[in-house]
Order: structure tokens, then C-alpha cells, then sequence
């Protein structure tokens, strides 16, 4: 079951809301589930909670992202807080990285 971090930052991709671009929700990739991704674009969003701060899960997801980017795809990672506390700031975030990997295609 989705977070309501996952569930708001959803309503803001879905639809092709970010510049027309497709973005799946839970989207598998190799042995990992992804929170968002656009394979068009080759982006991956997460969102991170309280578990992401700890020493195991920060060293699991440096390995998981080395591996995604070996696929070629650019990772970014987002703590939950900040979708409600700055949704304009991770929109803008979204869009940079967005903007990055259009001009690199």
C-alpha cells in the first residue's frame, strides 16, 4: 500500500501532469520495485521515510541506485516531508532533472 507521500506526489505525475511525460507508480525494474519512474526518460523518483535514515537501508539503497544507474537511469531521491511541506520546491526538482535528461536524449 502506497504512503500519503506516495499518494499526493502520484497526483502531481499521474495523467502526464509533468511536461507529458508518462510516469508508472510502483514500476518494476530487475529485482526492484521503484516508487515512480518515467522509462521514456529514464528517471526514477523515490521517496524516502524515517527507515531510509538508517545505516543498513542508506547502504541497500546505494547499492539499489548504483545498480538502476548502471541501467542507465538517473535516480533521485526525495525525503516524504518534503512533498507537503515544499510540494513547488519537488516540482521544480522534478523538472531540473526532467530538463536534464531531455537534453541528454
Amino acid at each position: 500500500s502506497s504512503t500519503s507521500a506516495e499518494v499526493k506526489l502520484w497526483e502531481m505525475l499521474k495523467s502526464r501532469k509533468m511536461d507529458g511525460i508518462k510516469f508508472r507508480r510502483q514500476h518494476s525494474i530487475g529485482n526492484y520495485i521503484v516508487d515512480f519512474c518515467s522509462p521514456e526518460k529514464k528517471l526514477i523518483i523515490e521517496l524516502d521515510g524515517a527507515p531510509h535514515g538508517e545505516y543498513h537501508q542508506i547502504q541497500k539503497d546505494e547499492n539499489r541506485d548504483k545498480y538502476l544507474e548502471r541501467l542507465g537511469f538517473v535516480v533521485v531521491r526525495f525525503e516524504n516531508r518534503i512533498v507537503f511541506q515544499d510540494p513547488e520546491y519537488l516540482k521544480n526538482e522534478i523538472q531540473k532533472n526532467l530538463n536534464r535528461k531531455i537534453e541528454q536524449t
